[in-house]
């Protein structure tokens, strides 16, 4: 019956009964990590233990409120203005990337061509559905564009390491993010103006496996399967969270323009994808010897880092915006 009920909404009261659920979960989930914070642990090794694993669950819980009331606000005030709010995440990602990148003079130009003009031209490009173009942009043009402009500074020191590592940065932090807003844009038949339900899927699907893969490792140890990159991440622990999330897809399917297995396919895809994403993010921070991204593990905007709540957003949406687009021929 309330199914039914959902179904007979317009698109619009469809996705704010959405948005109520979410926000009451995770209400429901930040008041039972509050409840669990006031208990007192012991000054032991368990009690360490513990500790550390109230401050991991708070950092997922965080992500998600990031990212929903990003999600949300993007929603209330129209496609362009969501748009606009992932670039500006994309801006500090990238932010906080190159402060961990060691640069020199010959760079500032390059870091200009990035900040400045490459990444309000890639969201552009998503505003106005040039999607052939943006796909391209930043793989194409700018990974031959930049080194050109470094060249021209006249400073061959280090000049690979340099330019790899902020096209690296580009990458993930502009490109990956920019195709979280262009789901709204894709165009399915008789799906018009639920595109939120898209990014929705994206983002709970790619929580669900990092939350689980993270509360599946506190309740089953097993041995770290690449424990010089990560001391939790173990191939059972991995499975499980990808095997819940792609569930999870297949049982969100009513809110999609999928059948039950396209659903769980494009959610295995998410799912893998974001959370090997987030290994490789991982492995860049011990490459710098930092445990999170930003100057000394403190974000540029003065929270957690920003870059480790959203790295495996990143790695998953282009892999699931092309998936979405190749399969259905959008």
């Amino acid at each position: 019956m309330s199914y039914q009920f959902l179904r007979n909404m317009d698109a619009s009261q469809q996705i704010s009964a959405l948005f109520l659920i979410v926000f009451g979960v995770l209400m429901g989930f930040s008041v039972y990590g509050f409840v669990q914070s006031l208990r007192e642990q012991p000054d032991t090794p368990l009690g360490d233990a513990r500790r550390m694993e109230l401050y991991n669950a708070r950092g997922l819980l965080k992500t998600s409120w990031l990212m929903v009331t990003i999600f949300w606000v993007g929603w209330v005030l129209g496609d362009g203005v969501a748009n606009a709010l992932f670039g500006i995440v994309a801006f500090f990602a990238l932010r906080e990337f190159i402060t961990l990148s060691p640069t020199r003079r010959g760079d500032h130009r390059s870091l200009v061509l990035a900040f400045f003009v490459v990444l309000p031209v890639q969201f552009w490009l998503v505003a106005t559905r040039h999607f052939d173009l943006f796909t391209v942009f930043i793989p194409v043009y700018v990974f031959l564009a930049l080194p050109v402009v470094s060249v021209l500074a006249d400073d061959p020191q280090r000049f690979l390491e340099r330019n790899a590592k902020l096209q690296w940065g580009i990458m993930v932090c502009v490109y990956g993010m920019s195709h979280v807003p262009a789901l709204l844009l894709l165009n399915f038949p008789g799906y018009e103006g639920k595109g939120a339900f898209l990014v929705f899927f994206l983002v709970f699907v790619v929580q669900t496996c990092m939350v689980v893969q993270h509360m599946v490792g506190i309740k089953l140890k097993r041995p770290a399967s690449v424990p010089n990159i990560s001391k939790s991440f173990s191939w059972v622990h991995w499975g499980v969270g990808v095997l819940a999330a792609s569930v999870l897809g297949a049982l969100l399917t009513g809110i999609t323009p999928f059948k039950p297995g396209q659903a769980l396919g494009l959610a295995f895809i998410a799912a893998v994808s974001g959370s090997l994403g987030h290994l490789v993010m991982k492995a860049l921070k011990r490459d710098r010897g930092v445990t999170s991204w930003g100057f000394q593990g403190m974000s540029v905007t003065g929270a957690g880092g920003l870059l480790d709540r959203v790295d495996a957003l990143c790695f998953a949406a282009p892999v699931f915006f092309h998936s979405v687009r190749w399969y259905f021929g959008l």
